[in-house]
Formats: structure tokens, C-alpha cells, sequence
């Protein structure tokens, strides 16, 4: 029996275009990337072959795969408890997945899945802001929606079926805007980039007032943030108005679950200099009273670039060790 202690581990993010693999050591340090086009293989079993066939070539370039203990992997609509993918709207593979069973077979190694959310929230645990927290959300917002991972007393909480955290799917408007999900009103339709993209074409086409988000090729969160430095009223209206709205939501869940601190991530933060102030102001007016001025709101200090991969990484450390090589 080898009882050498592994200390590595493949991180793996699924993304709708792209599929990132990487070697991630025990301090979260990043050995080496591979990326595989998740559109490209509209047939689960093919991508699994690919994606074992990268992982075995990365592995050996990088210590030899015997150094590998784990694969943890993030993908979008994934069910930590189950292992699958559930029934995802914007990846190839429809229904329910078994993700990690189907890599555990072919690559001979231990396999955890969780969702974006919850991947994002182990990374921040380990090796990002929440380091040393025990109670606390992490928030991520992006092109998918509004997503969120709950830790409470060191744990993630993932609910009964495996689906706690749905933030984006509370609703915030009573007969608002109509969601990917089919109600109306949900917090993402307002706070996620389709959310921001739509108040943007609202206050355009409510007004003629001069903006100069009318002659953007793109109407991109990034693009519109560049229209507010620029005095934009109209742009910067639109963050006001997002800010309300996510933060009315996050004091709704901080004032049930009375969290250390909320995390923000994912590809809006680049506008945080737009969307922090009217969000934390409608935080504090909304919270209450007896957590006011108690719960941070911080920023992840983790590079989006690297977020998933080391999110992933994490996740491949909870899952017990096994092994067809032992």
C-alpha cells in the first residue's frame, strides 16, 4: 500500500464555453492550466473522455498523476449531495447528470462536484476573505444570475436536497420582471448583467435624455461603469437603481441568517466603485435594526481568473480519498 501523503489536487471549472483543469497544491498555488471548449462535445460521454484524457496528460507534466488526490469540480446547476448535474439550462447536457461518478470510473480517483456558488464559497473559506470566518455568504454575481453559498459554524449549508442558497430566485418585486425561471420579480432580474443590461434599456427608452450609453456597441456592465466615470447620469442611475435592489435582498438574508460578513464575487465587481455606495446604503435602511453597522460587505480578494480553479480545488479536498491505484 502507498501511504505517501498527496498533495495535490485538480481543480476543474465547467464554464458554458470553456472548461478550465488545473494542478492546485495544498497552499492554493496554481502548478499549471489546460482548457477544453465545453460546446465543442454536445455528448456528456465524450466530454468525460476528453476531460479524463487532459486531466491524465496535466497531471503527469506536472508530478506524475500518482501525486493527484482528488478532483474537484464546479459546474453550473451541479448538486454537491448528489454528484450530478441537475437539469442546467445553458451547458450542451440536459436532465440529470452524474458527473462525478462518470469521472471517479474513468480516472480511477475521488471526485466532488458542487455548484458555482458553492465552489466560489469554498475557495473564499480557504484561501480567499472568509479565511477565519465561520458564519458568513458569499454572493456571486454574474452573466448566469445571482448565486449564493451559505457557511454556518465552519460548514456550508446546502439544504436538505442540496439546492440552499437561491437568493437570486427571491423575489424583490411583486409582479417585477419576468425570470429565466418563470416567476416574477426574482432579485437576479434585477442585480445580475442581464438584470443591469435591462434597466439600462428602460431608463433609455423612458427618456430622451442625453447618454452616452445609446452609443455603446455593447450595453456591458463594464461599458456602462466606463459611462458613469464620465458623469453619465443617466448610467449612473442604472447602479443606483441595482444597488437598491441587491442591497433590499442582501439585508432580507442577512436579517434571517445574521451572517459575520457578505462576500461579493464574480464579473460585476469590476463596477463595485458604482454599485458598492447605493447597495450598502439600502443595506444598512433595510437590515435590522439590532445587526445594523455588525455585518462587512467586502469584496473577494481572489483574481476572477483564478476563482473557480481554486474554489474547485478546495472542494476536491472534502471528498474522501480513494483510489484504484492503491
Amino acid at each position: 500500500m502507498n501511504n505517501t501523503i498527496k498533495t495535490k489536487v485538480i481543480g476543474i471549472d465547467v464554464g458554458v464555453e470553456t472548461t478550465t483543469i488545473a494542478v492546485v497544491d495544498l497552499r492554493g498555488i496554481i502548478y499549471a492550466k489546460d482548457t477544453l471548449p465545453t460546446k465543442d462535445y454536445p455528448i456528456v460521454n465524450q466530454f468525460v473522455e476528453a476531460l479524463s484524457e487532459r486531466i491524465i496528460m496535466l497531471a503527469e507534466a506536472n508530478g506524475g498523476y500518482e501525486s493527484i488526490r482528488s478532483v474537484g469540480i464546479s459546474a453550473p446547476s451541479a448538486n454537491y449531495l448528489s454528484g450530478c448535474i441537475e437539469n442546467a439550462s445553458n451547458i450542451p447536457w440536459k436532465g440529470i447528470v452524474p458527473l462525478a461518478a462518470m469521472l471517479r470510473d474513468r480516472i480511477g480517483l475521488a471526485v466532488a462536484l458542487g455548484n458555482d456558488a458553492h465552489v466560489t464559497a469554498m475557495g473564499e473559506y480557504v484561501y480567499g476573505s472568509a479565511h477565519g470566518m465561520e458564519n458568513f455568504i458569499v454572493i456571486s454575481l454574474g452573466h448566469g444570475g445571482v448565486g449564493s453559498c451559505i457557511f454556518i459554524n465552519g460548514l456550508p449549508h446546502l439544504g436538505t436536497t442540496g439546492s440552499a442558497g437561491e437568493v437570486g430566485h427571491c423575489c424583490v418585486d411583486d409582479g417585477g420582471r419576468l425570470c429565466n425561471c418563470g416567476r416574477r420579480g426574482c432579485l437576479e432580474e434585477y442585480t445580475s448583467v442581464r438584470g443591469i443590461q435591462k434597466t439600462a434599456r428602460e431608463l433609455m427608452a423612458a427618456s430622451d435624455a442625453p447618454s452616452m450609453m445609446r452609443q455603446l456597441d455593447e450595453l456591458t456592465p463594464l461599458a456602462i461603469g466606463q459611462c458613469c466615470d464620465q458623469g453619465d447620469a443617466m448610467a449612473q442611475e442604472v447602479y443606483r437603481r441595482t444597488g437598491f435592489w441587491l442591497g433590499l435582498g442582501l439585508a432580507n438574508y442577512a436579517s434571517i441568517l445574521n451572517p459575520e460578513a457578505i462576500i461579493l464575487t464574480g464579473e460585476l465587481i469590476e463596477t463595485a466603485k458604482w454599485l458598492l455606495e447605493p447597495m450598502k446604503q439600502s443595506f444598512e435602511e433595510n437590515v435590522f435594526r439590532n445587526i445594523r453597522d455588525k455585518v462587512k460587505i467586502v469584496i473577494s480578494i481572489i483574481d476572477n481568473q483564478e476563482r473557480d480553479v481554486l474554489g474547485a480545488s478546495a472542494l476536491a479536498w472534502t471528498v474522501k480519498e480513494y483510489s484504484l491505484f492503491k
